[in-house]
């Protein structure tokens, strides 16, 4: 990380990576605490969640327009619009305008797949393949790091002067993360001018998914894996409301635990996928998940929630990292240039909308099923899914990843 940091244009893109993810984190979590405060319900809390997934379906298409047009551009422009859509969470005055907090919401959640997708092709333009998973260890220690800081700090703008307020914050956050990024003079690999059919051009990423063995099964396993995982959404207000006696608001602590462990995990996460390679990283990172479930559910045999809730929301924070540098770094590395947006484009949608549906069956499911059912649920899925890959990592190559365009074609 150390080389990293001397790169003048990596900075200057962690930069904007940094003020962007501040108003991400202070923004989404509290929108779902609004939400839960506006109708007094953990169901339209976890759609908020559900709303943020929504825009994962477009990914093929924002996938495409990722690598048809310069990216920088694309990504200042992107951050603008979403600046002009968080201001406007001033005009909600009550449960009335619920329905605009949502509207919101999906807008922030097409910025959140458009911006991935881009940032995955500049890492590409910008980074040699060597320095690409110290690169998204990174990004990923100040993604979910910054929760530390950023509930308590959206949390306490909401508990002081409401959601609006709010909103006007993250939007003065996000016009500046647009001017940083504009500010990085990267030279970007050329739009793809290759045409085929619409349909041919827009699914390319999941072609390339099927060519490359590695990456068609850690995307499956993990598709499966977020088929539960959607269900945490919902569920974690309920763990807060039932389990340990606390207001929603607890929500947005337990988010500055999962924080802090991401943290550890972040500057981890290089060396555990150079060490134990993805499938094994992965799979590790999904079996911890699915203990962490377990976890939750202790106070039905007696013993304390409130301690053990904290160990597990750590320790899960801080495989999540190891999860997610292990799949982005690996499918950079496996994708060429200007096919990065496609491919990050199917790999976001083969993940969220199993997520997608997992969020609304526990919208629904957790007002008539005892929330400690649907974690012993979600615990079982995330150890078989692990289970896969720990056992398939003997037909994996080495940890350290060949480049993509030394071993790979698309057919």
């Amino acid at each position: 990380m150390r080389t990293l940091l001397r790169h003048r244009l990596f900075c200057r893109l962690l930069g904007g990576w940094t003020v962007g993810n501040l108003a991400d984190s202070a923004l989404f979590l509290t929108l779902a605490v609004w939400a839960k405060d506006l109708t007094g319900s953990s169901s339209a809390a976890g759609l908020v969640f559900l709303a943020l997934a929504i825009p994962s379906l477009l990914a093929p298409l924002l996938g495409l327009l990722v690598d048809r047009v310069r990216r920088k551009p694309l990504i200042v422009t992107a951050n603008l619009v979403a600046a002009g859509a968080a201001a406007s969470l001033l005009l909600i005055d009550g449960a009335g305008m619920l329905w605009l907090l949502y509207t919101v919401t999906v807008l922030y959640g097409a910025l959140g797949v458009l911006n991935g997708a881009a940032q995955s092709g500049l890492l590409r333009d910008l980074l040699p393949d060597d320095q690409l998973d110290s690169a998204n260890a990174m990004l990923s220690t100040v993604d979910n790091g910054l929760r530390i800081l950023t509930p308590a700090i959206g949390a306490g703008l909401y508990v002081l002067w409401g959601g609006p307020a709010l909103g006007l914050g993250v939007a003065g956050l996000l016009v500046v993360t647009a001017a940083l990024i504009a500010s990085v003079p990267v030279v970007e690999s050329d739009p793809d001018g290759e045409r085929s059919s619409f349909w041919t051009d827009a699914v390319a990423g999941f072609a390339h998914l099927r060519s490359v063995p590695l990456l068609l099964r850690m995307v499956v396993v993990v598709a499966a894996a977020f088929g539960v995982i959607g269900l945490f959404d919902t569920v974690l207000f309920e763990v807060v409301e039932h389990g340990l006696g606390m207001d929603p608001a607890f929500f947005g602590v337990l988010m500055s635990l999962q924080g802090a462990g991401a943290i550890v995990g972040g500057l981890t996460s290089a060396l555990v996928l150079r060490r134990w390679g993805p499938a094994r990283t992965v799979g590790t990172s999904l079996a911890v998940i699915g203990v962490a479930a377990l976890a939750f559910t202790v106070d039905v045999v007696g013993l304390p929630l409130l301690p053990v809730a904290i160990v597990a929301i750590f320790v899960a924070g801080a495989v999540i990292p190891w999860m997610m540098v292990a799949m982005i770094t690996t499918r950079q590395r496996l994708t060429p240039p200007r096919l990065q947006g496609r491919t990050a484009a199917a790999t976001n949608i083969s993940m969220t909308l199993p997520q997608i549906l997992s969020i609304a069956a526990g919208a629904l499911l957790v007002a008539v099923v005892d929330y400690r059912v649907l974690l012993v649920v979600a615990a079982l899925v995330l150890g078989g899914c692990a289970m896969v890959l720990l056992i398939s990592r003997s037909q994996e190559p080495a940890a350290e990843v060949p480049a993509a365009d030394a071993i790979v074609e698309l057919p």
